[in-house]
């Protein structure tokens, strides 16, 4: 018998830098999966889903403002990548991102946090962020600068 390939999603998610003051060092917004679910209590860049017939912009601002109740202007696009999970494939896009008016509030996630690329490495991530975070970490998104 033979298994039918794992359905494939787009999966947009935003780069969001803590606003200043940031005397720390760059931080980013993540965000803990809520438990119970697929990947529960891993950590991820938010976002979520593109739907039919939406932009990816669309739906990166769609979804933080469901998931997190904020107004988000994005950006340039900073990465992508392609992950195959037993029951899904994601194809992630990464964007800049910036807070436009809100603070954000875990309606989507378990937990979030501000964290530096280095704080991030010791947190379990979602397997298709992982090359994301090492890319991240190397300075090769350019936002680090």
């Amino acid at each position: 018998m033979t298994r039918a390939a794992p359905r494939t999603v787009r999966v947009v998610a935003a780069l969001i830098p803590r606003p200043p003051p940031d005397d720390g060092g760059p931080r980013f917004l993540v965000q803990q999966r809520l438990p119970g679910g697929s990947r529960a209590l891993l950590w991820e860049f938010p976002g979520g889903k593109v739907e039919a017939g939406e932009t990816d912009e669309a739906a990166l601002a769609r979804e933080c403002r469901e998931e997190l109740d904020v107004e988000l202007s994005v950006g340039r696009r900073l990465w992508e990548g392609r992950h195959t999970y037993p029951d899904l494939t994601v194809e992630l896009v990464l964007y800049a991102a910036t807070l436009v008016s809100g603070e954000p509030k875990p309606l989507g996630a378990h937990q979030l946090a501000f964290h530096t690329p280095t704080e991030m490495q010791v947190l379990p991530f979602c397997e298709a962020d992982v090359p994301l975070l090492d890319d991240l970490l190397a300075g090769r998104l350019g936002v680090l600068d």
